[in-house]
């Protein structure tokens, strides 16, 4: 009995599995970034982004896009170095507790994705076509390009990759093999930024309205729909975590 009610103490005094604050900091990085980006875009898009040969277009916007360039390449080398770095090397033999933990940091991380795929996938790309239904584009570089394909794709790239990583590294459940549906989840997305070559290539030889159904926008919306992919994820985490409380409580 003294033995017992010493470990509930221990496993009570130790810090909680879901680290919220975490979480919501890590939100709250991607809601004021891409605040203040959709601000940059709406004062310097009209004043400086609707002539590409004028010289504070090049001042205000291919600056932005080289700037954008050299950060989310050191970005993802550093993160995705560090998380294979320091990856748990005897991952097979961690406590139930520990291994519940780790899903806690997880989740963190898918919301994290949630949050990039929605600016990106969604929020920047619907904005896009709105964009180029009001302004003839004259380059491929537009403001409105230059934030939904070189910022907002790159980074819900590098982030759902670090979520690849961290549970191939840190969590039992993902260590045989590789997880389909967290394939699917992180590829399918990142599939969109090698389409945009056929995006442009086809808007610079047909001259074509901006519209979502046409066929040239077909793969944008098929790896799109590949983050559906993370349902399969949850699935997994649901199983793996129910799996962990039924052995923690027995």
């Amino acid at each position: 009995m003294a033995v017992t009610t010493e470990s509930v103490k221990a496993d009570t005094a130790e810090a909680p599995l879901l680290n919220v604050r975490n979480l919501i900091l890590g939100s709250l990085v991607y809601i004021v970034f891409y605040g203040w980006v959709r601000w940059y875009e709406g004062v310097y898009g009209w004043s400086a982004g609707l002539d590409s040969f004028a010289p504070e277009f090049e001042t205000y916007w291919m600056n932005f896009l080289y700037i954008e360039f050299v950060l989310e390449v050191s970005t993802a080398g550093i993160l995705w170095g560090y998380i294979w770095k320091t990856r748990d090397r005897k991952v097979m033999s961690i406590t139930p507790r520990e291994e519940l933990r780790r899903h806690m940091t997880h989740w963190t991380w898918l919301v994290m994705y949630g949050w990039a795929i929605y600016y990106g996938a969604s929020y920047f790309t619907e904005q896009d076509g709105t964009w180029h239904q009001t302004i003839v584009r004259d380059t491929d570089f537009t403001p409105s390009h230059i934030i939904e394909f070189y910022l907002s794709y790159p980074i819900y790239i590098i982030t759902g990759g670090a979520c690849f990583l961290y549970a191939k590294t840190r969590l039992p459940t993902y260590q045989q093999g590789l997880h389909m549906q967290y394939l699917v989840a992180t590829v399918g997305p990142f599939m969109i930024l090698p389409n945009v070559g056929l995006n442009e290539w086809g808007h610079t030889f047909w001259f074509m309205e901006e519209l979502f159904v046409a066929p040239l926008h077909y793969g944008f919306v098929f790896f799109g729909w590949a983050a559906l992919g993370v349902l399969g994820v949850v699935n997994t985490e649901v199983g793996a975590i129910a799996k962990l409380l039924k052995k923690d409580l027995a």
